[in-house]
């Protein structure tokens, strides 16, 4: 998608809700946010500096401009990740995993797919 701007958290709650809303005004990424978000001119001011780092696009056809995420949630995730796990971790994915599992607990469900996933990696299917 050739975006290379890294969102700031602000950023990121603002495409969190792109995700998940689709294509979306700003009073209604606004409204989303909740008080988390300011008040509605920072969420404008935000959204308009993330169009020109390219993190969503503008729709200006109608008098209240769409914003769609041009970021797509699994390309921000991995760039996050990477970063992530190359400051904290040295590099070493395993490392990451295993902290996050002592940190926070994962459900049945989310044990067997990684259980799954692990096996995918061991029988050299990825």
């Amino acid at each position: 998608m050739g975006v290379k701007a890294k969102p700031t958290s602000s950023e990121l709650g603002i495409l969190k809700v792109l995700w998940e809303r689709g294509p979306s005004t700003v009073r209604q990424v606004h409204e989303s946010l909740g008080a988390n978000g300011g008040g509605y001119t920072t969420t404008l001011k935000l959204m308009q500096i993330m169009a020109e780092k390219g993190l969503v696009e503008r729709d200006e056809r109608e008098r209240a401009h769409v914003y769609r995420a041009k970021l797509e949630q699994e390309a921000a995730q991995g760039r996050l990740l990477d970063e992530l796990v190359e400051r904290v971790f040295g590099g070493s994915a395993a490392a990451l995993v295993m902290r996050a599992l002592e940190t926070r607990s994962a459900s049945k469900q989310e044990l067997r797919e990684i259980r799954r996933m692990l096996d995918e990696f061991e029988g050299g299917r990825r």
